[in-house]
């Protein structure tokens, strides 16, 4: 990596810098960072910055997924019946949801980087005071906490989206999947060690080391130049720009760089502005639909195997728990995970990256709306033949293309989202969609785990529904954004 020429290259020297902004010589040639951006083009910059930000994937998909594996055990510790099971998810993106707006607005107006740090700092500490929870509230509260530090984590991926020129976008943010599948894969293989050995508290811990090795290489990725322009900060911008071309070995533009500063950042009414008002709506019902689906199809996955529902009707009647095969209704019965449930959570899991290549060509041939569509009307298809009379072997094949499918779903929408609002309001956009993202989050357990009790084609039918929903809401998106440059305001 070439030497930084000293404070300029320091990430958090690079906030510090401040000049007024001057109208340029007349007949000076300027230039944008959109244009700075695609001059530069592609380079080793990009590589350290989709590998570093990219792994925020990792640290975050661990923790969302945490409760998943550990949930048999506290339920086991602490005498629970299946509602407040349920409860410590829900609370967990309660607490996502609420941070998801307060962040996003900090993040627009004092900086991407910084939120992206803070919010690492603050999952972390939270985690691992979870680890210690005396009794089930307090867990519940700490996890509802590391929910709302974790809600910052989608700065890695406005940063990356700012940095990347607009041709590669639509190939490198979907690869970033591949991050969330390895911290996916590798809770879940942590947790068939972890817990039947030294526990669910050490689990917890040994999973927020990933996040605190990150924060120690974010100073090698600075600020979004774009957000030092539209802030008047330009010649931190231009700092940034000039480090990069030196990195990918590229040639900047002539001229100054020169771009209006908004005085006004990340206000809420922006979102409901007629010019955004119906992208912003339907926005928010395809985040808060996908995520419905997407939780949906993880917490209902293990009980359909476990109990073997594979023709679609009741569940079967629950055995005597004396002989240790069936669950019974005591709260304080306790069914652990054996390696065969682990197994199945695996191979659902690769699920996830099983159609990115598809999703990939999709996006960039297609444009982000038709692709989304198709994938939404899929995934509501999918969710029926989970009804069909089938076998084991079927449907853990239904399940790895619901995965598969709902994952190209949120690949698609974050593109699209990050792609569609002016700087200036780019991360509340993505905050507000995080947050109605896990209103979803919060109500699949309540579907997957007791009405698909109750109800087993009655809850299919719902989250197909819902998919469908999406599906029209995408396919009359008013923008479509393949090809297009990001906007500053």
């Amino acid at each position: 990596m070439a030497t930084a020429p000293k404070e300029a290259e320091n990430a958090i020297g690079l906030e510090e810098i401040h000049t007024e902004r001057q109208e340029p010589p007349k007949g000076q040639k300027t230039f944008t960072v959109e244009e700075a951006v695609e001059t530069i083009g592609f380079g080793r910059f990009h590589i350290a910055l989709f590998l570093i930000m990219g792994s925020t994937g990792v640290a975050e998909a661990m923790e969302i997924m945490l409760i998943a594996v550990v949930s048999p055990l506290i339920r086991c510790e602490w005498q629970l019946q299946d509602w407040q099971v349920a409860l410590v998810t829900t609370m967990v993106f309660f607490g996502y949801m609420v941070f998801s707006i307060v962040l996003g607005l900090l993040a627009d107006r004092y900086g991407r980087w910084k939120i992206l740090l803070l919010s690492f700092l603050w999952a972390a500490y939270f985690s691992l005071l979870a680890s210690f929870a005396p009794s089930y509230i307090w867990f519940v509260f700490l996890r509802a906490m590391v929910g709302g530090g974790v809600s910052g984590h989608a700065q890695g991926l406005i940063i990356k989206t700012e940095f990347l020129p607009t041709k590669y976008r639509g190939y490198m943010l979907p690869l970033s999947q591949v991050f969330w599948l390895a911290g996916s894969l590798l809770i879940i293989g942590l947790a068939s060690v972890v817990n039947p050995t030294i526990g669910w508290r050490w689990l917890i811990r040994i999973a927020s080391i990933p996040g605190m090795l990150l924060i120690l290489v974010f100073k090698f990725i600075p600020e979004s130049a774009r957000y030092n322009v539209s802030t008047g900060n330009v010649a931190a911008a231009m700092a940034t720009l000039q480090r990069i071309a030196k990195m990918n070995g590229a040639a900047m533009p002539e001229g100054v760089l020169r771009e209006p500063a908004k005085e006004r950042r990340g206000r809420f009414k922006d979102l409901i502005h007629p010019k955004y008002l119906r992208t912003t709506l339907q926005i928010w019902i395809i985040w808060l639909g996908i995520a419905f689906a997407y939780y949906g199809v993880i917490l209902a996955s293990a009980e359909l195997l476990e109990r073997d529902l594979v023709c679609g009707s009741a569940a079967p009647p629950v055995q005597d728990p004396i002989d240790g095969l069936g669950e019974s209704h005591s709260p304080c019965h306790c069914h652990l995970f054996g390696p065969a449930a682990y197994q199945t959570m695996i191979i659902s899991t690769v699920g996830e990256i099983a159609l990115n290549p598809l999703n990939i060509l999709g996006i960039n041939f297609l444009g982000r709306r038709l692709s989304l569509c198709i994938t939404m009307g899929c995934t509501a298809l999918f969710f029926l033949l989970l009804n069909i009379c089938t076998s084991s072997a079927g449907m853990t094949g239904f399940l790895f293309m619901l995965r598969a499918l709902v994952s190209a779903n949120f690949n698609t929408i974050y593109i699209y989202t990050a792609e569609v609002y002016p700087t200036t309001m780019r991360a509340l956009g993505m905050g507000t969609s995080g947050s109605l993202c896990r209103v979803g989050a919060m109500v699949a357990p309540f579907i997957s785990q007791v009405l698909m009790s109750a109800s087993f084609i009655g809850a299919l039918c719902l989250f197909s529904s819902v998919c469908v929903v999406c599906a029209i809401s995408a396919f009359t998106l008013p923008i479509e954004t393949k090809g297009r440059a990001l906007q500053v305001c």
